[in-house]
């Protein structure tokens, strides 16, 4: 898969779908297989234009959403549904200036050579957001490329959107975010130096890098890790600030692995949430926490016994 950092000019024509994609939850994944489709069909490389960072987080970073996946994530997850090229396209001021129609004419036609474009039937796109699929439709019919919109796509009986998986993580509902995403959620990153207290206390965690210090979800949870080996590992993971040891700090995701007791500093790996144990507490003293993580473990290793 080839990535480009803005827009380049294309060689050949391209079939191309256009979003933010953040968590490519199974509406994305049904807008992925769709353009693979029609790509192979055509002839043409299936090309993923998609913008970083969010827009929103440009517009109004204080209520923007929290991110559902990493730019390196959603890379990887691009990659495994077959696409061949990705643009990303820095959104700042001077892209988000951008007329809807010169966004089509030069953008689209001009560099990308795009001959068949999907795009959500909710998307819009230009200074203003004034694009929308009549638009592009109607641009396409006079420069020559088809278009074609993504309906909704349903789950547990609910509409699946990044909106729906972020409300189901910060419920701690584990089971329907996944059947959104078609995935257990997941974070990535490599594994850091901590403070070293599991390891005084007897639960030695890996540390893993946050990418933002705003994740979806927070508290306890019963996770497996790729990465380290040809299976899954198994463990417990805490995601939060550690009231009980750090005023105001930054989110912190730490696991402590079952059974495991090797270097790893430095290794990138993949925790799955499977199950939230309980919310995250501050608690009177480092006994008392310890107390509390010791029970943490026994009901996670519980949950895999009776998974």
């Amino acid at each position: 898969m080839l990535i480009f950092r803005g827009i380049p000019a294309s060689e050949t024509p391209i079939a191309l779908t256009i979003g933010n994609f953040d968590g490519v939850h199974l509406g994305h994944q049904a807008m992925l297989e769709r353009m693979e489709e029609a790509a192979r069909k055509r002839g043409l490389p299936a090309c993923v234009m998609t913008f970083e960072p969010h827009p929103r987080e440009f517009f109004t970073p204080d209520q923007a959403p929290t991110r559902l996946t990493s730019l390196r994530e959603k890379l990887q997850l691009f990659a495994e549904y077959g696409v061949d090229r990705v643009f990303i396209c820095p959104f700042n001021k001077r892209f988000a200036s951008i007329d809807a129609g010169e966004f089509v004419t030069e953008m689209l036609h001009h560099r990308l050579q795009t001959r068949w474009a999907l795009i959500g039937d909710d998307f819009r796109f230009g200074a203003k957001r004034a694009g929308d699929f009549d638009l592009l439709q109607a641009s396409g019919a006079r420069l020559g490329f088809e278009v074609e919109s993504m309906h909704s796509v349903m789950a547990a009986g609910l509409r699946v959107s990044s909106t729906a998986v972020r409300e189901a993580l910060a419920g701690g509902d584990l089971d329907l975010a996944r059947a959104l995403l078609g995935r257990p959620y997941s974070i990535s990153g490599r594994v850091e130096h901590g403070e070293s207290l599991g390891h005084k206390i007897g639960f030695p965690t890996a540390n893993i890098q946050l990418k933002h210090n705003r994740p979806p979800l927070w508290g306890i949870f019963a996770v497996e890790v790729e990465g380290l080996g040809d299976q899954a590992l198994q463990g417990a993971a805490s995601l939060g600030v550690r009231p009980t040891v750090m005023n105001n700090g930054l989110p912190t995701l730490e696991v402590h692995l079952f059974n495991f007791d090797q270097q790893i500093y430095n290794r990138h790996v993949r925790v799955d949430f499977l199950h939230k144990l309980r919310d995250e507490m501050k608690f009177p003293n480092l006994e008392t926490l310890t107390a509390q993580i010791a029970a943490d473990v026994a009901n996670a290793k519980r949950y895999f016994g009776t998974r």
